[in-house]
């Protein structure tokens, strides 16, 4: 079995319901996420952080030294946990991840965080596509709702399409608990 990591993907303030971009089950996503953190530091498991900016002002949220672009208090990096700052929706696009993994004999991947239909969904099949097993714990990610030709997708129907793809050929998925008990 090789070295496992969690990568915990963008948890940060901008999702809370005072953010700018608030996501439908965002505080229990990062309760469960805070649970896995736990669990992997007490097992000495890598646990690297990605937070995203917008490099331009294209955007009026995750606005570079804003509080929104914090990474939200009870999942916040310990010291020596990396911090991967990305700017597109895949956390390998122009950042240093894979080079961390590298250097830290990684090969294997443990994802939770936001938003389940963006860069959950683009970080792991990304992370798949370059030969990493992946799992996901589908009850620490959220997302939100969407409209697509006039139709209201709710947030937990967007979730479920995400991880129903994810799940046929890019990882596999476990509940928060199932994951702790294994």
């Amino acid at each position: 079995m090789s070295k496992r990591a969690l990568v915990v993907i963008d948890l940060q303030n901008e999702y809370l319901p005072t953010g700018k971009l608030p996501l439908s089950g965002i505080e229990a996503a990062v309760a469960n996420a805070a649970k896995v953190i736990a669990d992997a530091r007490a097992k000495s498991t890598p646990v690297i952080h990605v937070r995203h900016e917008f490099a331009h002002d294209e955007m009026p949220m995750f606005v570079p030294g804003s509080d929104g672009v914090q990474i939200q208090a009870a999942v916040a990096p310990q010291a020596g946990e990396p911090v991967v700052v990305k700017n597109y929706p895949n956390f390998f696009r122009d950042t240093n991840l894979k080079q961390l993994l590298d250097e830290q004999g990684v090969g294997e991947l443990v994802v939770v965080g936001a938003m389940s239909h963006m860069c959950v969904d683009a970080g792991v099949r990304a992370a798949a596509d370059m030969g990493y097993p992946v799992t996901v714990i589908h009850d620490a990610c959220a997302t939100l709702d969407l409209e697509f030709g006039g139709v209201q997708v709710p947030a937990a129907q967007v979730h479920a399409v995400m991880m129903a793809a994810l799940g046929f050929a890019y990882a596999s998925l476990t509940s928060t608990e199932e994951y702790l008990a294994a």
